[in-house]
């Protein structure tokens, strides 16, 4: 009888389910995506141009090619003019070798379409980065045995802390939702001095280089909330995707823009795995 009530009472609540469809905002009219990169490594100087697409679209990005991009100081006195490279996608400064310089204010501006975009920000110099150690660990419960890297440094400043860090293994940048490294001073910066292990079991031999930016608040805030973005599941208590709020405005005021623009300063600091002697 008891069994006979539990069929029962698994049947009625299957019974009640009922499948929801959340509606989506859907793309009206052509929407562009900025994203702009300025620092003091002309490596990572560029700017992607593409137009927006639904959130369930999975067909390949529209980049835009016919954009007039230039980032300057604010004042104007520098200006650095931009052109499309389709091996990048992207646009790159036509100067060889251009770089922005520490504490100096920059613009972006992307003429596209009848339209001018523009965004600004400071270059902020760098925390200090001391050394990357590594250790040998033994599989332990939520970990892999391998290689972890502790990085130590120090990082004095009061106000303006926003990080990131990108792992590149073996050539290959770590790019998963979880690895979007992303801190700032709320919990205090100490656990810079005593060291900051990243959460990867390397092996031997592996090259690791690590790179540190110092970002400004919008930007950073842009890439904390793509990261919640990236683990929303969709669920009944997750709430529905939105787009991170951009830090780009449009100069008139009556057109949707998407994307960022960060300046940053950027550190770098590589090191080879040696095995353990045994």
């Amino acid at each position: 009888m008891r069994l006979f009530g539990l069929i029962l009472l698994v049947f009625v609540i299957a019974s009640c389910q009922e499948e929801v469809n959340l509606p989506l905002a859907t793309i009206k009219g052509e929407v562009p995506v900025i994203e702009g990169v300025w620092t003091d490594n002309n490596f990572y100087n560029e700017v992607k141009v593409s137009l927006a697409k639904n959130y369930l679209d999975t067909t390949e990005n529209l980049l835009i090619k016919n954009a007039e991009v230039t980032i300057s100081t604010a004042d104007g006195s520098t200006v650095f003019p931009f052109r499309f490279f389709e091996e990048s996608g992207s646009y790159r400064a036509q100067r060889s070798g251009a770089v922005g310089v520490i504490g100096e204010t920059y613009q972006l501006n992307v003429q596209w379409d009848d339209y001018e975009f523009q965004s600004e920000g400071i270059l902020l110099p760098p925390p200090i980065l001391d050394s990357l150690t590594y250790k040998y660990e033994e599989e332990r419960l939520f970990r892999d045995e391998g290689y972890y890297i502790k990085v130590y440094g120090e990082i004095p400043y009061e106000e303006d802390n926003y990080y990131r860090i990108r792992v590149i293994e073996n050539d290959t940048l770590k790019d998963r939702r979880s690895d979007y490294l992303l801190f700032d001073d709320t919990f205090g910066l100490k656990f810079f001095e005593n060291g900051l292990e990243l959460g990867y079991a390397f092996d031997a031999k592996d090259t690791v280089q690590l790179e540190l930016y110092r970002m400004n608040k919008k930007p950073y805030n842009y890439f904390v909330q793509l990261v919640n973005l990236f683990y929303s599941d969709g669920g009944l208590f997750s709430p529905p995707p939105q787009n991170p709020e951009t830090n780009i405005e449009d100069l008139k005021g009556d057109k949707e823009v998407l994307g960022y623009f960060s300046v940053m300063s950027v550190l770098r600091e590589k090191v080879i795995i040696e095995p353990e002697e045994e």
